[in-house]
């Protein structure tokens, strides 16, 4: 039944709504898993996003989502976020910050009050490297997260160094 100033009217299946309001509302992840959000200029970071889900997958994680912030749906991808109880953000560092669509799915989240998460990083970039800095500044603001001390950090294209790196981060991602 629908109520025209208040919408659907819940008589059934009851208890999973409540719970899922209780999820909801106390900012608690649905499931245990890590939502890779990564945001790539040249395909770079992709690839290293790529590797960083192969890597978390080899070391058992329970489930591993990937998401490209410059072609899938914005609202999706902050779905997912609020979905897993680990995130891994990768993105190119743009202009002395962090690129566009990584910056736009991080002020999405902080707008949510986005909260009780661990975070790993990873910035790509050439000559001066700043994804890794802006992505911390604004994670900053929000409450109850867990940033990974390890931050990998990419010179343009992935190294043998910086998969050990990724292995350290999942190592530290997953305990």
């Amino acid at each position: 039944m629908i109520c025209p100033l208040h919408g659907p009217i819940l008589k059934e299946n009851l208890e999973y709504y409540i719970n899922k309001y209780d999820i909801w509302s106390s900012y608690k992840p649905e499931e245990d898993g890590v939502f890779i959000a990564f945001a790539s200029i040249h395909g770079n970071t992709a690839n290293a996003a790529r590797k960083m889900k192969e890597i978390l997958e080899r070391k058992g994680a329970k489930k591993v989502v990937i998401s490209d912030l410059s072609r899938e749906d914005m609202h999706e991808c902050v779905e997912d976020a609020f979905r897993y109880d680990k995130i891994i953000l990768a993105s190119s560092s743009y202009n002395m910050g962090v690129f566009t669509p990584m910056e736009q799915f991080l002020y999405h989240l902080l707008n949510k009050n986005y909260q009780n998460r661990k975070i790993g990083i990873i910035e790509n970039g050439t000559w001066a490297p700043s994804a890794g800095k802006t992505m911390k500044e604004i994670i900053s603001k929000m409450k109850n997260i867990t940033i990974c001390e390890k931050i990998v950090t990419i010179k343009s294209v992935l190294k043998e160094e910086n998969i050990n790196e990724m292995k350290v981060l999942s190592d530290e991602l997953l305990k």
